[in-house]
């Protein structure tokens, strides 16, 4: 049998299933694409080895206010519930400050969450300890990462939102495309 990894950029499936106006059950989310993965490879099932979650920390200033004490330790509590899942890691990079635009908004910039991806992505792929890789993501900067692990022989799988607005070497560096439509995202969708 062989072993599917699931990396999934977090605030990208924010991104997109706000754009739908859907919470994502990750359960479901591990399940329907390990479904999808199955089905299109039923000479060789695969088991999950793991769903890998990236996202940052919330930004809190020295003095932080109500909101962002409030707003930290509610995705504290949202990032705890998910490393209870189930054969589920949380990868956890940081949030900065980077001033404030022309509006007068705060400008915050997620830092190492693409790094942690990549190299977690690079390093089950160079071990051999997987044999497909499915990612949630809309990032280009994920394309060498994708090539390396198809020398390798893994199979990439692209889960991406809106594809024609993502760069096309990502949509072409992938082996597999699934479009996180709204069909997609109500398979995933969480009760309230």
């Amino acid at each position: 049998m062989f072993r599917l990894a699931i990396f999934v950029d977090g605030a990208y499936l924010e991104k997109v299933a706000k754009k739908i106006n859907v919470w994502v059950d990750y359960e479901k989310l591990s399940s329907e694409i390990l479904t999808r993965v199955n089905a299109r490879t039923p000479a060789a099932p695969m088991d999950l080895l793991r769903t890998y979650y990236y996202n940052g920390l919330p930004y809190q200033s020295n003095r932080p206010t109500e909101h962002e004490r409030k707003f930290f330790q509610n995705r504290r509590k949202f990032y705890d519930a998910l490393e209870r899942l189930s054969s589920f890691t949380v990868r956890l990079g940081v949030v900065k400050y980077r001033g404030k635009n022309n509006q007068g908004q705060p400008i915050y910039q997620q830092k190492q969450v693409d790094l942690l991806l990549g190299l977690d992505f690079a390093l089950l792929s160079a071990k051999r300890s997987i044999r497909h890789a499915a990612v949630v993501t809309g990032d280009s900067d994920m394309v060498p990462a994708f090539e390396e692990a198809k020398r390798e022989g893994i199979a990439v799988w692209l889960f991406t939102g809106e594809p024609r607005s993502h760069a096309r070497e990502l949509w072409q560096a992938a082996d597999e495309r699934v479009d996180l439509d709204q069909p997609f995202l109500n398979t995933i969708r969480r009760d309230r």
